[in-house]
């Protein structure tokens, strides 16, 4: 074996082929390189790392001849990431403190927003909620048919009724000062219109807005909402105290991630290499696999741009959970729709394949 430093670099790209393959024509083709190479070229160029790297994976999973099998191997590996990770975000959230008490709540309330009484301080029994209430089998129906994205992280919340004590501008510069001297991070205020046009003529300028402050301090978010007055029993301040994303939530994800990532590659290296031809399901798997990869993708190719797009247009102390940007669980039924063709895929795929046998010979 020769010490030539461009050889062993060439060696090392072929691990990307199979076992079988380099014992049989590994030297072949390492020699093949080594006289198509200038005597000063001393490592691969960035074309034969790609084409050793491309060409290597494909005869892995078993599809030497196919351009494509590397991409929708990829394209699998990377949702079953995304989903084991979204999965492993969810049990972690589980290390986060319990949502402010009532105490910790009027504490913070009376040194933010002083002369502003509550009528009432609601603090939450749990960290999820779907229309108030913990997750049942029950709802199940509410996560399949489009309900899901109810299913959110609580907080503890108050609010007031009746005429403000000072002008709303007023207290929200109050407030501003005050978290500031207190040392919360604020985060800038946002305006918002409280209704859209009910049609033509429609002079957006008359339509009331109301102001929106955030600040962090901790793992405590405060959301302070200021409502014009509309009428003598309405609500004029509407306050959140919610938990920011655990410290575990991060290592557990990318953890989850990472493995997710690898059992998808090997499930999908499996599955092709088991339904190369003559196999009597490969195309019924082929298609499995698109309506799979259709059924987990097509959600998260519309919510995460639209995430990104909410998360860029306003401030985000708290960012929406890893599930949320997957879609999840608002299209769950997508979700279980594909893990029904996936499982139904692998199942075909396990079949007998038929092998080409000779005939006996004639005696």
């Amino acid at each position: 074996m020769t010490s030539d430093p461009l050889a062993r670099r060439y060696r090392r790209l072929l691990l990307c082929y199979p076992r079988a393959y380099r014992r049989e024509r590994g030297e072949e083709l390492v020699a093949t390189l080594l006289d198509a190479a200038p005597p000063t070229r001393t490592r691969p160029t960035a074309r034969e790392t790609a084409n050793l790297i491309g060409h290597g994976l494909r005869a892995r999973l078993g599809r030497p001849t196919s351009r494509t099998v590397v991409a929708w191997a990829a394209l699998a590996a990377v949702v079953c990431g995304l989903f084991t990770a979204s999965v492993a975000t969810r049990i972690a959230w589980e290390t986060s403190r319990p949502m402010p008490d009532r105490a910790e709540a009027a504490a913070i309330l009376a040194d933010v927003l002083p002369g502003h009484e509550v009528d009432g301080i609601h603090v939450p029994s749990g960290l999820f909620r779907i229309y108030g209430e913990p997750l049942r089998l029950t709802d199940v129906d509410l996560l399949l048919f489009g309900e899901g994205n109810e299913y959110a992280l609580t907080a503890t919340t108050a609010s007031r009724n009746g005429t403000p004590p000072v002008p709303l501008d007023q207290t929200a510069a109050t407030a501003q000062q005050r978290l500031r001297d207190g040392g919360w991070t604020v985060y800038p205020v946002t305006h918002n219109d409280m209704y859209g046009c009910a049609g033509p003529p429609c002079d957006p300028t008359t339509i009331p807005q109301d102001t929106r402050l955030l600040a962090k301090r901790g793992d405590t978010v405060l959301e302070v909402n200021l409502y014009p007055h509309q009428a003598a029993d309405g609500t004029y301040l509407a306050v959140t105290l919610g938990r920011t994303t655990p410290a575990a939530v991060l290592p557990a994800a990318s953890v989850a991630g990472l493995l997710g990532t690898i059992a998808g590659w090997f499930l999908f290296g499996w599955a092709s290499r088991r339904t190369q031809a003559p196999h009597a399901a490969r195309r019924a798997v082929d298609v499995l696999f698109g309506v799979t990869m259709s059924l987990w993708w097509g959600p998260i190719a519309i919510t995460a741009p639209l995430a990104l797009q909410h998360h860029l247009g306003e401030p985000h102390p708290q960012p929406h959970p890893l599930w949320e940007w997957l879609g999840q669980p608002m299209f769950s039924l997508f979700l279980v729709a594909g893990c029904a063709t996936a499982l139904l895929g692998l199942a075909l795929a396990a079949l007998p394949s038929r092998r080409f046998q000779p005939r006996p010979a004639p005696a």
